[in-house]
This record gives structure tokens, C-alpha cells and sequence, in this order.
């Protein structure tokens, strides 16, 4: 990979004069180029949004809030997510790192908020990453049941230490792939989406082909996507909250553009066209779902609470018959993809933290077989496992809520990056319709939407009763969990200020710091 001394004048500011590799050099990580190409990139961000499991069990809390309007909310909670998207891809094309949003907002508004933008981004990550563990655990033992007829075997996910001790199986099986590299990942993954949307395919198509035989369908109406159904702002922000969690993932797409062919065009393109095909993915399963079970709180109905934590599991059996095992095993292979290629951004993200000297160096050693992260890779599963086994033995409504949690996390670190963008680009948006389009209007308005809905969301799960219903001395565990993981970022960000003092007094990255060349 080379370097340059050229500097980044992109942006519209007066370059600097310090050549890569100097003290504000950004250099080379040791990361192996050119390892993926645009449709292997595509085929990551599908793995790491996991349509199979995000839809499981987003659709029925999604519908429970927002009924029939639920297509439109898809929507709704798309847009920022596409005008987010364009903001990282400019950031991307200016200077490509796989630091992402902790580069981006360090050179964009310093190196205080450009770190508390990496802690959201490794927060949210390490939260996901332990429930998609305990996802893939029930699902695993759910597929064991259909497969060998017995019933009994699917309560073994209920036993905690076996739960337990089985999610660190998965944990240490997906650090292992992440451990040997891009080229490993993209061979599973290829495998694992792949049998994902097939089986999402017969599903949908089976559902349109008998939806009229069940006994709760509805007709397809066009006024599912009339957002003037809605009834409150809170059921579009509460909607938006879940539809952003669905959403949520093609950003790792950025994190390997040192890692990909042409990586200041083809990751930010990539991360763009994974948004897209995903809301694709999304409306025709979850029209298909709707018109054949309906909207109703009995039988298969989708606001029945039966059926609302786990709408495949319910539906599996009256859509598909025989083939019910399919989207047990789509489930479960779609939450291992995951757990598997959501291990990418943290250990990226580490790596590049630690690179430029805003965490402790081991974060930045490299395994010299692979040219992958090592040392950050298995600290990220140690660290995800832990969560999850600690969560899990404190409570199932404690995990549960973490994941609500998570969603005050993506906003911040994605609206972070999107004002940074326009931020960065400040003194150039003015010089083109482009630029304003590109580099102010959309970032902006995409950045502006996500900080409404953390601080509403934030203002709602204040209460008891939001989430679980678990409190601690009054407040909502939600927002205990979210904030407080926010706050615990804070504090770490001043013992790492203490401990490695040269990245806060803008040593390592600064606005004018030379970006790195990928190679095309």
C-alpha cells in the first residue's frame, strides 16, 4: 500500500505541509489491498444488516407500533439512512481510512468528539455482536428440534450455562474466520447470504402464492405506504428507531476500503447500493408477510404477542409446510454471517484507533500470515462474549433492553459523521450543485433526522415503562444502558488522554492531515 505527500485539499482549506509517515502522516496499517471487489463488498454489508434475522424480530415490534403503516415507516427510516450514506461516501473519496468515523470526525472537529464518534461506532458493534451470538444459540437449538423431531431440544437455549457456553462456540468460530482474513470471510459469506435469500425467496414467493388461504390475510392495499395514517410523531419515531436498527450495518462497507479494490470509489458505492438492495429485501417480505398473516392479535396475526419476538418461527410452518426448516436454518445462518462479518468494523476500528495513538498499542498489532488485525479481532470477541455472558446471566430483559439501547448509539455515531461531513467540506459546498447536494444538504438533513430521533428516543426511554419496563432508582433501563455506555466512553476518553496524550493534542490527525492512497 503507498503512501503520498500530497495533503488533502479537498475540502477547500489550506493544505498542510506534513508528509505521510511524519508525525500527522496518516500511514498504512498493514492491511492487505485489494482483496475485494464491489459485489463481495455488497455481499459483506448484506451479511453484516442480516435481513433474515433483523426481520424476525424487528417486524412484529415494528408493527406493534406502527399497525399497517409499516411499509411506509420502511421508508421513513430509510432516508436518513441513504442520505448518511452519501455523506460517508464523499468522506470516503476525500480520505479513504478504515478508521471511518473516528478519522472523519477527528479531522473534522477534533480529536475529543472524533473519538467519542469511535467509542459509538465499537459500543454499538460489541452490543450487536453479543445478541447476534444468543440469536444464533436459539436458533441453533430450534433447527436441532425440526430436525430430529424432538420438541424438548429446543429448551436447551433456556439452560444458561449451556446457552452460555454454546455462544462462546459461535463467538470463537466467527473470530476465528474474521482472524484468517478477507478472503476467508468472503468465501463463508458467500455461502451464508446466499442461502439466506434463497430461502427469504421461496418465502415470499410462498406467501403470495396461498396468502389468500389463510384465515387472517389481508389484501395488498397502497395506503400502507400513507404516511398521513400515522397517528403521533411518536409512533414515526418510535417506528424510525426500530427501522434504523433494520437498517443498520452498511457501514461496514467503508471499513474495509483499504482492504478493497479501488477503495475510495468502490466502498462508498458499495455501502450506498447494500442500503438500497436491503429496503428491496425488506418491503417484499414484509408486504408478503403482512397480506398472509394479517395485522390482527390472534392466531398468526402479527400483533399477536406470540408470535411478535419471533414472527418466521410462527409463520414458517403456515407459509412454507414441509419446508418450514428452511427459514429456521435461513435464521441461523443469517445471524452467523453476522456475527461473523460484524467483527470487521470493531477490530478495523481498534486497529485504526490504536494506529494513531488514541488507544494502547496491542490494538494495533497485526497478524503477520493474514495482514489482519489480530490482536483487536480477539478482544472484540472476548470483550462481546463477555457482555453477552454477563447480560444474559443478569437478566433476558437486560439483554433485550440493550438492544433499544443500541439504537441511541447508531444515531449518534452516524449523525456525528454526517455533520462532520458537512463540516469538513464546509469551505467547498458552495462551489458546485454537487458539492451542496452532497457534501451540506443531505449530510446535514440526514445528520439533523438521526440527533432528533436519539434525543427523542432518548426523552422516551427516560420511562419505566419503556422497553422491559426495568428501572434503575426511576429511570428506564434504556436509557440507563444507552447513555450510560455513552458516559462510560467519556470517561475512558480521559484516562486515554492521560495514558496517550500526543493523539488529544492533535499529533497524529488533524484537518490537513494527508490522507492515505489506496490502491485502485
Amino acid at each position: 500500500m503507498t503512501q503520498t505527500t500530497r495533503t488533502s485539499t479537498a475540502a477547500g482549506q489550506p493544505s498542510g505541509t506534513d508528509p505521510a509517515g511524519s508525525a500527522h502522516g496518516i500511514t498504512a496499517k498493514g492491511l492487505k489491498g485489494r482483496q475485494l471487489g464491489l459485489v463481495a463488498v455488497v455481499v459483506l454489508g448484506i451479511s453484516t444488516i442480516a435481513p433474515a434475522y433483523t426481520l424476525t424480530g424487528a417486524l412484529g415490534p415494528t408493527i406493534a407500533e406502527a399497525g399497517l403503516q409499516v411499509p411506509v415507516i420502511f421508508l421513513i427510516g430509510f432516508i436518513p439512512m441513504i442520505l448518511v450514506s452519501l455523506a460517508y461516501r464523499e468522506l470516503n473519496a476525500d480520505s479513504p481510512d478504515s478508521g471511518t468515523t473516528f478519522t472523519w470526525v477527528t479531522k473534522a472537529f477534533g480529536p475529543w468528539v472524533g473519538w467519542m464518534g469511535g467509542w459509538g461506532l465499537l459500543a454499538a458493534n460489541i452490543i450487536v455482536l453479543s445478541n447476534l451470538a444468543g440469536v444464533a444459540v436459539d436458533f441453533f437449538y430450534l433447527f436441532l428440534a425440526q430436525l430430529t423431531g424432538n420438541p424438548e431440544l429446543a429448551d436447551l437455549a433456556s439452560n444458561t450455562l449451556l446457552n452460555v457456553a454454546t455462544c462462546f462456540v459461535f463467538v470463537a468460530l466467527a473470530v476465528w474466520v474474521s482472524y484468517r482474513g478477507l478472503h476467508t470471510t468472503k468465501i463463508v459469506q458467500y455461502g451464508l447470504v446466499g442461502f439466506q435469500l434463497v430461502a427469504l425467496g421461496i418465502f415470499v414467493a410462498m406467501a403470495f402464492a396461498n396468502w389468500s388461504t389463510s384465515e387472517t390475510a389481508i389484501p395488498f392495499s397502497w395506503e400502507w405506504f400513507d404516511v398521513t395514517k400515522i397517528e403521533t410523531f411518536g409512533q414515526i419515531a418510535a417506528g424510525i428507531s426500530l427501522s434504523i436498527f433494520v437498517y443498520w450495518g452498511w457501514d461496514v462497507c467503508l471499513t474495509v476500503n483499504e482492504e478493497t479494490a479501488n477503495g475510495k470509489k468502490t466502498a462508498g458505492l458499495a455501502g450506498t447500493l447494500t442500503a438500497v438492495v436491503v429496503l428491496g429485501i425488506y418491503l417484499v417480505v414484509t408486504i408478503a408477510t403482512m397480506m398472509f398473516a394479517g395485522v390482527g392479535d390472534t392466531g398468526i396475526g402479527l400483533n399477536n404477542e406470540e408470535n411478535s419476538a419471533n414472527i418466521f418461527t410462527a409463520l414458517a410452518s403456515p407459509v412454507m409446510g414441509p419446508f418450514a426448516i428452511l427459514m429456521s436454518l435461513a435464521v441461523l445462518s443469517s445471524s452467523a454471517a453476522s456475527l461473523q462479518s460484524t467483527f470487521t468494523s470493531p477490530s478495523r476500528s481498534l486497529l485504526a484507533m490504536a494506529h494513531y495513538g488514541a488507544l494502547p498499542k496491542p490494538f494495533a498489532t497485526m497478524s503477520r500470515k493474514f495482514a489482519t488485525p489480530g490482536f483487536a479481532t480477539i478482544a472484540a470477541g472476548v470483550v462481546s462474549a463477555g457482555f453477552y455472558a454477563i447480560m444474559h446471566v443478569i437478566s433476558q430483559n437486560v439483554l433485550n433492553d440493550t438492544i433499544l439501547a443500541l439504537g441511541l448509539m447508531i444515531c449518534f455515531y452516524y449523525g456525528l459523521t454526517a455533520i462532520a461531513c458537512a463540516w469538513y467540506f464546509r469551505n467547498s459546498v458552495f462551489s458546485s450543485v454537487r458539492n451542496f447536494m452532497l457534501r451540506l444538504l443531505c449530510p446535514v438533513a440526514g445528520g439533523v433526522g438521526l440527533f432528533v430521533v436519539f434525543l427523542q428516543t432518548a426523552i422516551d426511554s427516560w420511562a419505566p415503562e419503556f422497553g422491559s419496563g426495568s428501572e434503575v432508582f426511576g429511570v428506564g433501563l434504556v436509557f440507563v444502558l444507552g447513555i450510560g455506555i455513552l458516559a462510560l466512553g467519556a470517561v475512558l476518553m480521559v484516562i486515554m488522554a492521560r495514558l496517550r496524550p500526543g493523539f488529544f493534542r492533535g499529533e497524529t490527525i488533524r484537518r490537513d492531515t494527508p490522507a492515505l492512497v489506496v490502491p485502485e
